[in-house]
């Protein structure tokens, strides 16, 4: 499912009308015919329900008028607080406002606190549709108190579009926002809707039809899907029956130091769980025998070593020399920042012929040094969390937390690598500027070895022959997957990282099993 941002909704509303002929009013009759769908499905039906609906001048209260008519038609007790005085609708939305004065429906125009407080403790259903996706600064004056009374109300609410006050581009709070139950959003998702912190104020997300053809959409051209369960099924591959373990690749990891030896176990289990068909684990000699107790499927290439027990200066030759007969590389977990690791990694980097996932204290070796990944021989995955990012950014994790589309987009372009921006709601941004914010995961995955894990999946699907975004796809979405299917059967808290390896095979069943529920 595509994500638009403001401006791309914009440019298809503005195309559906002028280039395909269909009129304004058609496509907020539409909004409103969905807005209602929606909300009798939420709410289990509306009968007995008294709904106030909150609309400010523009479109976005023009859709809130139309569904104050539709409701009012069905038998819906309804009554209207326009945040405007009656002359300054335009538009569209001024021919919905014409109709409903002719209706038996209490519209007040120029609400003021005391009229909406009134309106607002007589409704059982509040609706917002003040604002939209137009939003460009911080709420203030009236719109301000409306949020505030809107939230302070007590009854279930339901946003048109977006929740007033969340930037529809960012997800960044413009001050203060709706807290929706239900958000139904016209034709195409917003990219606010599923990035935080707006994310946390959109409820339940609904997606309407509102009449745009498929034809208007295509010419904007939007960069941004949703990964979503359809999106992982359509990317894995069936397996013949005369395959071998060779046909599914031969993944090295590179990982692991003295304490941290676990890493390389995780990322390596989990490779063996996504189906890789060989593992090598290449890490210091002190702890080949640690990781070889740990996971016996996976072989051991014992690697120079510093005097610290980590990944030590010539290790690299052995391992460019091993690699020559394998299909991808992981390398990053539990590596340490050692000066002789972070040398080794930098060398490995630059003469590596396979297809690479780097994550971690992979991802820290090369801060400072990005100019090694315009030399680089092979697709190549990044995978950092928003402090590593911002570490080879040179900018703050903040910075970083603003705009994390346009941030991993940027990057990915610059470079030419696919970018695997981790978080809630992680983004996967290609080097062709295509965009992916996944729709897996949830906070129990907040715990040490997670990133290991999913550096292990993304190596694996690179070794078994996908493409660098397709193997970031893959890995993204069914880490994500394998943490629901946790909390689902465990809960959130005291999830750990082994609780999702065990259940990478049945996020993969459940993703090829079209029979199962929707997961995303």
């Amino acid at each position: 499912m595509k994500i638009a941002t403001a401006q791309e909704m914009k440019n298809i509303d503005r195309r559906a009308i002028r280039q395909f002929g269909i009129p304004g009013p058609v496509l907020m009759e539409n909004a409103a015919a969905g807005i209602m769908v929606e909300m009798e499905r939420f709410f289990d039906g509306l009968g007995g329900s008294r709904v106030a609906i909150v609309c400010g001048k523009g479109n976005n209260g023009g859709d809130g008028l139309a569904l104050a008519r539709r409701l009012s038609i069905r038998g819906v007790p309804v009554r209207v607080a326009l945040l405007a005085p009656f002359s300054a609708v335009e538009g569209e939305a001024k021919v919905n406002l014409s109709i409903l004065r002719k209706m038996d429906v209490d519209i007040v125009q120029n609400a003021s606190q005391e009229t909406l407080a009134a309106i607002l403790s007589w409704c059982d259903i509040v609706v917002d549709a003040l604002l939209g996706v137009g939003l460009s600064s911080p709420l203030k004056g009236l719109y301000a108190r409306a949020v505030d009374m809107i939230n302070a109300s007590g009854s279930p609410v339901v946003a048109v579009d977006i929740p007033t006050g969340i930037d529809a581009d960012t997800g960044a709070v413009m001050g203060r926002a709706v807290k929706a139950d239900l958000t139904v959003t016209m034709a195409l998702l917003k990219r606010g809707l599923l990035l935080h912190p707006g994310a946390d104020f959109v409820g339940a997300v609904r997606v309407v039809d509102i009449g745009i053809p498929a034809e208007v959409v295509d010419q904007e051209k939007i960069a941004a899907s949703f990964l979503t369960r359809g999106s992982a099924w359509g990317l894995l591959q069936p397996r013949a029956a005369d395959a071998h373990k060779g046909t599914f690749g031969h993944l090295l990891v590179v990982a692991g130091s003295l304490g941290k030896a676990g890493a390389a176990v995780m990322a390596a289990r989990s490779a063996l769980r996504s189906g890789a068909g060989l593992v090598s684990v290449a890490t210091p000699n002190s702890q080949v025998a640690i990781v070889q107790q740990q996971i016996v499927e996976a072989m051991c290439i014992p690697s120079a070593e510093s005097i610290d027990g980590t990944l030590g200066i010539g290790a690299e030759t052995e391992l460019l020399k091993q690699a020559s007969r394998m299909t991808a590389c992981a390398i990053g977990p539990g590596l340490s920042t050692h000066y002789e690791t972070v040398t080794t990694v930098r060398n490995m980097v630059q003469h590596m012929s396979l297809p690479l996932v780097i994550d971690a204290d992979g991802l820290n070796a090369l801060a400072g040094s990005l100019d090694l990944l315009k030399k680089l021989k092979a697709p190549v995955v990044l995978t950092p969390h928003p402090g590593e990012m911002a570490r080879l950014l040179g900018v703050s994790t903040a910075d970083v937390q603003k705009d994390r589309i346009d941030v991993a987009s940027g990057f990915a372009a610059k470079y030419k690598v696919t970018v695997v921006l981790k978080g809630a709601g992680t983004v996967v941004a290609s080097p062709d500027g295509s965009i992916f914010i996944n729709s897996t995961g949830n906070p129990g995955m907040a715990t040490g070895g997670t990133g290991d894990v999913l550096t292990g999946m993304i190596g694996s699907f690179l070794a078994q022959g996908y493409t660098a975004p397709q193997a970031a796809c893959l890995g993204v979405y069914l880490h994500g997957f394998a943490g629901d299917i946790v909390a689902r059967e465990k809960g959130e808290p005291g999830m750990i990282a082994g609780d999702l390896i065990e259940k990478i095979p049945q996020a993969i069943k459940e993703t090829i099993d079209l029979t199962t529920d929707e997961h995303g």
